[in-house]
């Protein structure tokens, strides 16, 4: 037994877990060592699940990361249609295909009318929520954007509207919100100075990511934030950092999957990814924050076959399914080989539904909100 597993072996038994409680679903220590660890503490945690737990040890915290989600939302899993509507983008980060200067890039731009008409498709197979996703692109204006989500909101009124569209000011963010949008995903990627600038260009700042998180909290979205798994310089202390930054926002949603290099990056080479963190860190966050809303992602899914399947197992308790025109889906190009047929595609909703069912999850068809929206709160 290495010195790590003693130790952390010894801080599970004695100061947030009993071995004889681990799946017990009655035990809330875990969950507040989560919460009050420091940097150390929790690199040291996270480094132990990542690289040393036993796969018995990783299957008892996804118990665990199921049984705390559960009491705030069941065995249900939500769906989302992922409208990806834009292309283009004025931003430059080292790790994405869709940055600017990738002139092999293919670009497209979705007419407002193509976008309602996803929409209508969605709303047909039982979507009710839809996400719209773009490249920072200029095009896209506050007084475009504005009356499109009021459109859709006439048209889906039992509907919500998420936005993943980039850093906007806070105006730009009220006003979207005003026209009628409900939520926000907008990625912090990591909350390290350093590794943020070696994926990031210069004009770029952590700091006004996470200004942006905060004004659209305030404003009153319900807000997603997140990180790629196993990226460039990435370390158990820069995630460490992560989970005190996410513990401190209280997001309503937190969107991580593993680092998928795109051939047209300065990362073209990096280093295969797998599954295996991304899912001990969803437990990890499920257990750390109850009530937070989880997908298991595209990434999840584009590196293992089962990926979005463990990914709910682990304590992720939301699917994103693409509603974006066939022509264009391939276009979207984030990363290479992104999944965009069986669990990543919305025509396969009935199906997947059935089979989520055989897995003892209770496909919801509802907005799905998070709880405490959903309470009024």
């Amino acid at each position: 037994m290495s010195k790590n597993r003693k130790e952390v072996t010894l801080l599970k038994n004695d100061d947030f877990l009993s071995a004889n409680k681990f799946t017990g679903g009655e035990n809330k220590d875990l969950s507040a060592w989560l919460n009050k660890a420091n940097k150390k503490e929790l690199a040291d945690l996270l480094g132990y699940y990542c690289r040393e737990a036993t796969g018995e040890e990783k299957a008892e915290l996804a118990q665990l990361a199921r049984e705390l989600g559960a009491k705030h939302y069941g065995s249900k899993i939500f769906f989302r249609g992922l409208i990806e509507f834009s292309s283009y983008c004025r931003n430059d980060c080292f790790y994405c295909g869709l940055r600017r200067s990738n002139s092999k890039a293919k670009r497209y731009r979705l007419t407002p009318a193509e976008i309602l008409e996803c929409c209508q498709k969605g709303y047909e197979m039982g979507f009710r929520t839809f996400v719209l996703q773009s490249g920072e692109d200029a095009y896209y204006t506050d007084d475009r954007l504005c009356g499109l989500i009021s459109k859709i909101k006439e048209l889906f009124p039992d509907c919500a509207v998420t936005l993943s569209i980039g850093e906007r000011s806070y105006d730009s963010y009220k006003s979207l919100f005003e026209a009628g949008a409900d939520r926000y995903l907008l990625r912090h990627e990591t909350a390290n100075e350093y590794h943020y600038s070696q994926l990031h260009p210069p004009e770029l700042s952590l700091k006004n990511r996470l200004k942006c998180l905060y004004n659209l909290k305030e404003i009153g979205f319900q807000v997603g934030a997140g990180f790629m798994v196993d990226s460039p310089d990435q370390t158990f202390e820069t995630l460490a950092e992560d989970f005190i930054f996410l513990r401190e926002l209280q997001p309503h949603m937190i969107g991580i999957g593993p680092f998928i290099p795109h051939h047209e990056t300065r990362f073209a080479n990096y280093y295969q990814p797998t599954s295996s963190r991304t899912l001990v860190l969803l437990s990890l966050l499920r257990i750390m924050l109850p009530k937070t809303l989880l997908p298991a992602t595209t990434a999840l899914g584009t590196v293992d076959p089962l990926g979005r399947q463990k990914g709910l197992q682990a304590g992720a308790n939301v699917l994103m399914l693409n509603l974006t025109p066939l022509k264009h889906r391939s276009d979207y190009s984030l990363y290479d080989n992104k999944l965009c047929t069986g669990w990543g595609a919305a025509e396969n909703l009935t199906e997947l539904a059935q089979h989520l069912k055989s897995l003892g999850f209770t496909p919801d068809f509802s907005r799905g909100d998070y709880i405490d929206f959903q309470e009024g709160e």
